[in-house]
């Protein structure tokens, strides 16, 4: 599985995704910053602790996320049918169910490690930017930091198992379109903040969400088999 996931990587040169990770931690943290600031200006303040911050990080850095994980799915599995070049692959002394999990692997481990890491780089650049410009009203501390790094360990899991969702919409007629647009809704229903009512901080939703992503990415590998390529 390990040699499959290594070929996968440079098979497809994911330097655009790197570089679209940087830009898209850049532009959350704009965002932000933008957000927060204007809902302080304008005298409403749906956002009164270091926990609201935090969930509205958190919130921004899964939804986007989970869209880029339906992109590589869209370019690692997706095109792939669809162009035929899978037959190759599918040519190979290797089991087909091997070779599609090891793209799902691939997959799931790049959005659980890229949205780890931006949660921690968005919030810390936050924080900086915060100590200078004083957007809310209060001091984030290192401990908070320490502490909200930990806790969004569960979220980044369900998060990604959440992001094979759309894996269903697109293999039903091998569409990209249906991939990315999928992922889309399912980031509506997921990434839902409210300082009153949040379902992106609703673990039960969050780990249920998780569970179907991953039984739609078992499912797909089980019948792998018996696919054929249009």
């Amino acid at each position: 599985m390990l040699h499959l996931i290594k070929l996968e990587l440079k098979k497809f040169n994911l330097g655009w995704y790197i570089k679209g990770a940087i830009i898209a931690n850049i532009i959350i943290t704009a965002v932000v910053c933008f957000v927060i600031y204007i809902a302080h200006r304008e005298g409403d303040i749906p956002i009164s602790t270091y926990e609201d911050v935090y969930v509205l990080i958190g919130s921004s850095v899964r939804g986007t996320f989970i869209v880029f994980a339906s992109v590589l799915m869209a370019k690692l599995v997706i095109e792939e049918y669809k162009n035929r070049t899978i037959l190759i692959m599918f040519s190979y002394p290797v089991s087909r169910k091997k070779l599609i999990a090891s793209k799902l692997t691939l997959i799931a481990l790049l959005t659980f490690i890229t949205t780890m890491l931006s949660n921690i780089v968005v919030a810390g650049l936050f924080s900086i930017i915060n100590n200078y410009f004083h957007i809310v009203p209060f001091t984030l501390t290192a401990s908070q930091f320490i502490d909200e790094a930990i806790n969004i360990v569960p979220f980044t899991i369900a998060a990604t198992g959440t992001s094979l969702i759309p894996l269903y919409f697109g293999m039903r007629n091998y569409s990209v379109p249906a991939t990315i647009g999928s992922s889309l809704l399912v980031v509506v229903i997921a990434c839902s903040y409210n300082p009153e009512i949040s379902l992106v901080t609703f673990i039960p939703l969050q780990l249920g969400l998780a569970a179907v992503g991953v039984i739609i990415a078992y499912l797909g590998i089980r019948n792998i088999e018996n696919v054929d390529v249009m």
